[in-house]
């Protein structure tokens, strides 16, 4: 995909409709909020002008509107966060910019270059500030839009980047029953001296390529069969999809950049775990807050064979791990910070390997109509972490999207291995 050109043509500040309340104007960050990395989650949102029949301007005054109403019920992102311990909900509002973009949205859709999407945001991913939202609305040249949405790392995760889209275009599109989000993070979780940790440990700023990976559902569901061919199908369910891949794309990545030919770095995967359902009873998908943990799998040489026959197991386990005492755990203990201060100083030292997997499948991600239909496709601008692999579902709902994050070297490494390539699509 060649460079896209995006120009700015206007910037304003969107209020929420009605003031916060008096009681509601200091929100207090959980734990796990200060413990999260000071970054931006993006989302990118394309309509094609088939699907729109409106008018671009027209989009972006109904948008305009239906945030202001939006925003009354996330009053936190109207705000403006204060140090490390709380947001301000004092209705400064949420930046607003309108671009137009000199090339069809087909060039960029039927091309996709991670990197280049970071284009269509209104903030620098690995640049979060006291602006806790911003949203940028593109115009193609065909007439296309395209939604960039950017959300602080630092007051919610993943799903609550995609519950707010959603909250957001039901109101737009004018429901009359829109559920609110619950704040209940730091109640569940609360703050804590953490002055010890520094949250932005691994952020980077280059020499991180990212590039994305389709597989096709045919294509996972011999990847679930190959892991699966070990498992007492009797005792325990199959692999899933996220299982399947995961084991994967690490079989491939240790080959082919010989993770373990330094003995004695310690390497591990980390997947990424809602909280909300770990609960008793469950948290509601509108729980609002970082309420997500990392479940880790300590990795030895054996596991870089062909098959890795004995890493889908010891994953799912230290998943479940990742349980109601867990949260108990959590909740009262300082041991979690302990844990990452350690972890975090082998990382510097260089000490430590890891392979990150978060995972956005099952997320209500192409619910997002506004009035003039779903998103044709939905992108991820590329991250700011390396060793990372974000999962998204294609639109159709049964393959995945791999948005894959290595260092350039590993990255020309990684995608020339004959049994990666095998496996792998260009194109959803």
């Amino acid at each position: 995909m060649e460079k896209v050109e995006v120009e700015l043509v206007s910037r304003e500040t969107i209020k929420p409709s009605s003031p916060t309340p008096r009681h509601l104007l200091h929100y207090q960050l959980s734990f796990l909020d200060q413990i999260s990395p000071p970054v931006y989650n993006p989302s990118v949102l394309f309509y094609s002008s088939g699907d729109t029949k409106l008018d671009p301007a027209d989009i972006s005054t109904r948008l305009k509107s239906s945030l202001s109403e939006t925003l009354t019920r996330y009053y936190p992102l109207a705000g403006r966060l204060r140090d490390n311990h709380a947001v301000e909900c004092n209705d400064e509002g949420v930046p607003y910019l309108e671009t137009r973009v000199r090339c069809r949205l087909s060039d960029v859709v039927q091309n996709v270059d991670p990197v280049e999407l970071r284009k269509f945001v209104p903030f620098a991913l690995n640049a979060a500030n006291d602006v806790t939202l911003g949203v940028q609305y593109n115009v193609f040249e065909c007439g296309g839009v395209a939604v960039g949405i950017c959300l602080s790392h630092k007051v919610a995760d993943a799903l609550c980047v995609f519950v707010f889209i959603k909250t957001w275009a039901a109101i737009c599109r004018g429901e009359a029953n829109v559920v609110s989000p619950e704040f209940v993070s730091a109640t569940l979780f609360p703050p804590k001296n953490t002055l010890s940790y520094d949250p932005s440990t691994g952020i980077m700023t280059e020499d991180v390529a990212c590039k994305r990976f389709v597989f096709r559902s045919h294509v996972i569901e011999l990847l679930k069969a190959k892991y699966g061919a070990g498992i007492d199908l009797q005792n325990h369910r199959p692999p899933s999809r996220v299982e399947a891949l995961s084991t994967f794309i690490w079989s491939r990545f240790a080959a082919s950049t010989k993770v373990f030919s330094r003995p004695e770095r310690l390497c591990f995967l980390l997947h990424t775990v809602n909280l909300r359902t770990k609960f008793d009873p469950p948290l509601p998908e509108h729980s609002f807050g970082n309420l997500y943990r990392m479940a880790f799998t300590f990795l030895s040489a054996p596991n870089t064979g062909e098959e890795c026959s004995d890493l889908l197991p010891r994953v799912r386990e230290t998943i479940a791990a990742i349980d109601r005492a867990f949260i108990e755990r959590l909740r009262k203990e300082d041991e979690h910070l302990s844990f990452l201060n350690e972890a975090s100083g082998m990382h510097l030292q260089g000490e430590l390997l890891s392979l990150n997997f978060t995972s956005l499948c099952r997320f209500p991600i192409y619910e997002a109509d506004f009035g003039w239909g779903k998103p044709m496709w939905i992108g991820s601008p590329a991250l700011t972490f390396k060793n990372l692999v974000a999962f998204m579902d294609t639109e159709s709902g049964d393959g995945i999207e791999a948005y894959i994050h290595l260092t350039e070297e590993d990255m020309v490494k990684f995608e020339s291995d004959e049994e990666l390539q095998k496996y792998i699509s260009a194109t959803a």
